[in-house]
């Protein structure tokens, strides 16, 4: 398994570890990450390291520096020495590109081995003009690919119309669930009181956030509430201050700018009634998944593949992207409908298809697609 985890943060960090958690038991997986991951002049963030407490750790070589090719050989000269059946790359950003192509196209040359990319998102959001060109350079040494949504399937097949790839759902994030607070008693750690709707993860502009804001007058003309913004800003903040102080919403939003440690991430979903995220744009959602791993339904936003993993009425309600008052008229609903509904037991009923046990059920799948392929162009040969 090629990608990042612990030290560093972040969702994909976090899925690369939970991934080879759930595959160790079965297979034996040796993990290549990164000594270092964005040069700090591109990251808009703080930091890159994950300064939680409860990090979430499995054992990993940190051979990969995305600006130093020697290390890209090295950790070539990894996988060959552990010479798999299968590599498996996580695939994010066409930024990583270089390295991830030429890890993945001299793999490819070791005879039996399987190249597999997990691609979260197959060309990112927020994309240039040399992100097609690198995508390319790096999924083209992909045997196969796992993808989160029909859309990033459409996406993949443009680029590669012969490429052997599979949906299946973002895994549910339940470890943050583990050891959770009361309502109550989480609002009461927050200094907050009542009806609560959560908006979390990074603040960029495709997530959508100054649509919630418009969202908001029409939600507090009918009810009180707290609107809780919790995530560090990727792009300008006082952006955002100026639209809730001319909106006139300024008591009741709650803005926490910082990246959430792992232990306190429990206490921000225990306090909502709601998680709210209405994205411009999305492939899918991983902050859909930490919500359902707490069993909060989601008012999120009809893009990407939110709508194939999002149960309209039976885990959240999914509404128009770019409408604000449409998202004010699902959270007023919600508020005044969502005590008929269970949304917590709907929200279980899905654990199994949102396991992690299903991904890689779908990988053993592709490993043994593959092994038969070539065990067959072999008795050809």
């Amino acid at each position: 398994m090629v990608g990042p985890t612990y030290p560093f943060r972040g969702g994909i960090a976090h899925y690369t570890t939970l991934m080879c958690r759930h595959l160790q038991r079965r297979h034996d997986v040796r993990v290549i990450s990164f000594n270092r991951l964005y040069p700090s002049l591109i990251f808009p963030g703080r930091t890159q390291m994950d300064e939680s407490s409860r990090p979430l750790t499995i054992e990993a070589e940190p051979l990969i520096d995305s600006l130093n090719p020697w290390t890209w050989w090295r950790a070539y000269r990894a996988v060959k020495a552990f010479n798999p059946h299968v590599l498996v790359f996580q695939w994010w950003n066409p930024f990583f590109g270089p390295p991830y192509a030429l890890i993945g196209h001299l793999s490819r040359r070791l005879k039996g081995m399987a190249c597999t990319f997990i691609c979260h998102n197959v060309i990112p959001h927020e994309h240039g003009p040399l992100d097609k060109i690198l995508s390319r350079a790096a999924l083209g040494a992909g045997t196969h690919f796992i993808v989160h949504s029909h859309q990033d399937q459409e996406l993949l097949l443009g680029l590669f119309p012969r490429a052997a790839v599979r949906v299946t759902p973002h895994p549910t994030y339940s470890v943050f669930g583990q050891n959770r607070v009361q309502k109550e008693e989480a609002r009461k750690t927050l200094g907050i009181s009542g009806p609560t709707i959560l908006f979390f993860g990074y603040i960029r502009a495709y997530k959508g956030l100054k649509y919630l804001l418009e969202a908001a007058p029409h939600v507090l003309r009918e009810m009180q509430c707290t609107f809780l913004i919790v995530g560090e800003f990727y792009e300008d903040k006082e952006t955002y201050l100026r639209q809730i102080q001319n909106l006139g919403i300024g008591s009741f939003v709650r803005v926490v700018d910082r990246y959430v440690p792992n232990e306190e991430v429990n206490l921000y979903f225990s306090a909502a009634d709601v998680v709210v995220l209405p994205y411009v744009s999305a492939s899918q959602s991983g902050i859909v998944q930490m919500a359902f791993g707490m069993e909060r339904p989601v008012i999120t936003t009809r893009v990407g593949g939110i709508p194939e993993v999002v149960s309209h009425g039976g885990t959240g309600y999914i509404v128009p992207p770019g409408d604000g008052p449409a998202l004010a008229r699902a959270v007023l609903r919600f508020f005044r409908e969502g005590q008929s509904v269970d949304w917590a037991g709907n929200i279980r009923k899905e654990q199994e298809r949102f396991s992690w046990d299903a991904l890689a059920a779908v990988l053993e799948e592709l490993i043994e697609e593959f092994t038969t392929e070539d065990a067959e162009q072999t008795k050809k040969t």
